[in-house]
Formats: C-alpha cells, sequence, structure tokens
C-alpha cells in the first residue's frame, strides 16, 4: 500500500507555505491533518475556508457535528482533535462520549442534533423522517439544516483525508466509546 508522509513547509507551495505561516503563528504548530491537505496547491485554502465560513450554527453545536460524524466514521485523527477542541468550547470529557455516540442527555436541543447528524451520516445524507422533525421540533430551522449539512461534508471530507493516508495524530487520542462505557 502506498504509504504517505506529512509534507514539510518545504514540500509545498508557495501559496500553501503562507497558510502554514499562518497556522504556526496562530495554533503554534500546523496540524498533520491540514499539512496533508498541502499534497494538492488550493485544498488546504478552500478547505480552511469552508471550515471558517459565517455559520447559523454556533461553536459547540459544530463540534457536536464534528464528533459524531467522526465517531461514525471512526476516523481516530478527528476524534482526537476534535476531543480537545469540544473541550475547549466547553464541554466535559463524559458530555463528548456522550455525544460520540450520539445522543446528548444533558441538552435537548444538543440531544437532537447528535440524533439527526448520527442518522444523517450513518444513512448517507438520508436521515429517516422523524430525524429531520426532531431536529425542528428542537429549534434548529431550514437555514441551521443547510449549516448542519455542510459541516457534516466538511467533517467527511477530513474524515476521508485521514481515513486514506492514515498519516500520524498529532493530538492527545481520545478514548474509545467502549473503554470509557464498559
Amino acid at each position: 500500500m502506498t504509504s504517505f508522509t506529512v509534507p514539510t513547509r518545504d514540500q509545498v507551495s508557495e501559496n500553501n507555505q503562507a497558510i502554514f505561516d499562518n497556522l504556526q503563528k496562530g495554533l503554534g504548530f500546523v496540524p498533520n491533518l491540514y499539512a496533508t491537505f498541502a499534497y494538492n496547491d488550493t485544498a488546504l485554502g478552500d478547505y480552511l475556508t469552508l471550515q471558517n465560513r459565517k455559520s447559523t450554527l454556533k461553536a459547540k453545536e459544530r463540534e457536536v457535528i464534528n464528533l459524531v460524524v467522526s465517531q461514525v466514521n471512526d476516523c481516530a485523527y478527528c476524534l482526537a482533535a476534535h476531543t480537545a477542541l469540544g473541550k475547549m468550547n466547553g464541554f466535559t470529557d463524559e458530555q463528548i462520549i456522550e455525544i460520540r455516540g450520539g445522543s446528548a442527555s444533558f441538552d435537548a436541543k444538543i440531544d437532537a442534533l447528535a440524533k439527526f447528524v448520527q442518522d444523517t451520516t450513518i444513512n448517507r445524507g438520508k436521515p429517516q423522517a422523524n430525524s429531520v422533525d426532531q431536529l425542528f421540533t428542537a429549534g434548529y430551522d431550514k437555514a441551521n439544516l443547510v449549516d448542519i449539512l455542510v459541516v457534516i461534508g466538511d467533517k467527511i471530507v477530513s474524515n476521508f483525508l485521514h481515513g486514506v493516508t492514515q498519516i500520524p495524530v498529532d493530538f492527545p487520542a481520545a478514548p474509545a466509546l467502549d473503554t470509557v462505557t464498559a
């Protein structure tokens, strides 16, 4: 099988070098998954633009989506990164585990979101009708729905990139669900 290494700043285009420099300044490092996007001259910039687009969703809601989709797709990289980001956005370890499992007993609106995202991801974009109804009953609207789907798509892209490349995870590993809940 083809193996992938994480490209260094010297191995990427001038445009991507500038993005690497901005990531280094802002985050203190260039995450390996972002660096892997830089195999392509424009993909890293395009992906960051998608991730940072204006949204009707709060940061916590986006992290719910990121955690659920990454769990469904079994992406060790994204689970590790979004466990750290989930904590930075105010979720506890226990809440993150519950969210990854597709529910959130601690918040009815987040619960409806987690269930919808899990159903949509598992069923490849064709959730059950009651899942959509429950999302709207919980207080989300059609603009939110579009944003939820955009974040699902964003996360699927990064999950797949890691799934194919298996580049090293440079965040603390997320606990396995069965280890934590057993």
